[in-house]
């Protein structure tokens, strides 16, 4: 033991050299003990003070009296003593500020659909009620509109209470993108289906807590049910107590997911604890968890992902849609407008951060697909269908994650999913089949027999031309090898028959100090039902001086609702609505006076 005290001496006297002499971080020690009398009998030598301790992992965090080399010295060396570290300091966020709108037409939420999570059956994302998600970052807003519909559930472990709120807003985007709620007709869709949220709050900003927060959020996670635990946090070293909580969670099958890090203008430094889940020289070899690093739009790796011999794979980081705290900072995030959105506070930003929630997502999923597998067997899946199709390298891992193929594979049953856009007299139809060879294009008219329209094909898409007033119906098989059918996708319909529509409006006042305030409320409405309502643009407009002028632009949801709030200049006013009209949707309007 005394050999073994001196060799942690060392480290310290190495760490305090580097930092310029005894800072805050060397008064206060992780101390890794065989067993309570032995942890007591050395304490009561060493002079220190208890600040807490994790019992799962036999762990204790203390504040050193006196010297901080005199305590070490006098705590390594005693009977019992396993490790001896000052604690380290935990970063949730170095992203690279890389935080521009989108201007290249793509949806805001374009990760979605760059990883195929839209191709998920339904059945899956109901399935992965059954799945905890816990988050372990600067807490969370758990008012947020995606965060609440999932009715998430938070702890702190300073104050060991429930409140998580999120001053830092890292937390929050997180969370978000994790296990947001798909199905509120609200902001985004997390990658998490119906996943409970369990929301661990380690520290209240980035670079504010240490490794031994960590490692107690870790076990609280693991003692509270989750089974994928994110942890878009990182630093330069790694510690006692974070191995021991990482093989914590492990031993008792939870699947860590972890940020790769932002650094590879910096040097390339390997990040912990991701490279505890995939060990340094381990090639995505041999893992107990995922190290995610962060892709582009091409699906090459961000210029700031850090990359090596620990990256599993790679998920969309550039410009990666979230949700932000209604209070708070969000100054690390370039801050949108969500169309549709009547609620929260939206935002874009860049960094591996946002790439891991993506996949701890993934992984919720695969997990209803099979809750037989075990974690290990989760990662796996996740690597093998990323896009490397099995092959890895150091710039992206296994590849950028497929969610569709993940859960085709884990679910055992092929699976297709046929989308379309209608434009300029067509439509045209995109679709992606996994476990299948081949696929079978048909379409019904007006409720009518099913066609084929062409022969069989590999291809992945057609533009089909819309003749006369018609509602069309196309689906799309996937075929086995030996050309029997194996799946069929959802209908989609298609209408070139042009419905009446309707504006109702609806309006509440409010005061804000002396401000008046008119909330305007428009509903769009289609006489035939078969008519989409999401995504129409509306236009308010106010009658001044005798003439409609623009007040502002938005874009229904999935209701065919949109929603602004005036500030009044007057009691009286004269606003509309107006739907400008489309291909199948007559031009419609209403309007409000007082």
């Amino acid at each position: 033991m005394r050999a073994r005290g001196l060799v942690v001496l060392a480290a310290l006297l190495v760490a305090a050299a580097s930092a310029g002499g005894a800072s805050a971080s060397m008064e206060r020690f992780t101390i890794g003990y065989s067993s309570e009398r032995s942890f007591a009998a050395a304490l009561a030598r060493a002079h220190g003070t208890v600040v807490r301790r994790v019992p799962a992992l036999r762990v204790a965090e203390v504040a050193a009296q006196g010297s901080p080399l005199r305590f070490a010295a006098r705590i390594a060396c005693r009977p019992g003593i396993r490790s001896v570290e000052p604690v380290a300091f935990r970063v949730s966020r170095a992203e690279p500020g890389l935080t521009a709108r989108l201007e290249n037409g793509l949806p805001l939420e374009w990760e979605y659909g760059a990883t195929e999570a839209d191709a998920v059956p339904s059945s899956i994302l109901r399935a992965a009620g059954a799945v905890t998600i816990a988050v372990i970052d600067t807490g969370a807003d758990l008012t947020a509109p995606d965060l609440a519909a999932k009715g998430a559930t938070g702890y702190n472990v300073r104050t060991t209470g429930a409140d998580v709120r999120d001053p830092d807003g890292h937390g929050t985007f997180v969370a978000s993108i994790a296990a947001g709620s798909g199905s509120n007709r609200e902001g985004l869709a997390g990658f998490g289906g119906a996943a409970k949220l369990l929301v661990v709050k380690a520290g209240s900003r980035a670079g504010a807590f240490t490794d031994v927060d960590e490692a107690f959020a870790i076990v609280y996670a693991v003692d509270h049910g989750a089974r994928i635990i994110n942890l878009s946090l990182g630093g330069p070293t790694t510690s006692f107590v974070e191995r021991m909580a990482v093989q914590y969670a492990a031993n008792h099958g939870a699947l860590l997911v972890a940020a790769a890090g932002n650094d590879a203008r910096n040097g390339n430094p390997v990040e912990y604890p991701a490279a505890l889940l995939q060990p340094v020289g381990s090639d995505g070899a041999s893992g107990i968890g995922l190290a995610v690093g962060a892709s582009t739009m091409l699906g090459d790796r961000a210029p700031f992902s850090s990359y090596g011999s620990y990256l599993s794979l790679v998920a969309p980081g550039v410009d990666v849609l979230g949700a932000l705290p209604s209070a708070g900072s969000t100054s690390a995030f370039q801050t949108v407008h969500l169309p549709g959105s009547r609620q929260g506070r939206y935002g874009v930003a860049s960094g591996t951060s946002f790439a891991a929630p993506q996949v701890s997502g993934a992984a919720a999923l695969v997990w209803a697909a099979d809750p037989s597998l075990s974690a290990s067997e989760v990662a796996t899946i996740l690597e093998e269908t990323a896009s490397g199709n099995g092959a890895w390298d150091s710039e992206l891992g296994y590849g950028v994650l497929n969610v569709a193929a993940a859960v085709a594979r884990a679910s055992g049953r092929p699976l297709v999913h046929l989308s379309g856009v209608r434009a300029n007299g067509e439509v045209r139809l995109s679709w992606r089949g996994y476990g299948v060879s081949t696929f079978r294009l048909a379409v019904r008219v007006d409720g009518g027999s099913s066609r084929v329209l062409g022969t069989d094909t590999t291809a992945l898409g057609a533009s089909l031309p819309l003749a006369g007033s018609h509602l069309f119906s196309f689906t799309v098989t996937g075929l086995r090898p030996d050309g029997s059918p194996a799946v069929t996708s959802a209908p989609l319909t298609v209408s070139t028959v042009r419905s009446q529509a309707a504006v109702a409006l609806a309006s509440s006042r409010a005061r804000s100090g002396t401000a008046r305030l008119l909330t305007v409320t428009a509903s769009l409405r289609a006489a035939l039902p078969s008519v989409p309502l999401a995504a129409r643009p509306l236009v308010l407009e106010a009658r001044i001086g005798g003439h409609w002028h623009v007040l502002g632009r938005a874009r229904t949801d999935e209701a065919g609702q949109a929603q602004w709030t005036l500030r009044l200049a007057t009691p009286t006013y004269s606003v509309r609505v107006v739907f400008p009209g489309a291909a199948d949707l007559a031009a419609a309007s209403a309007a409000l006076a007082s």
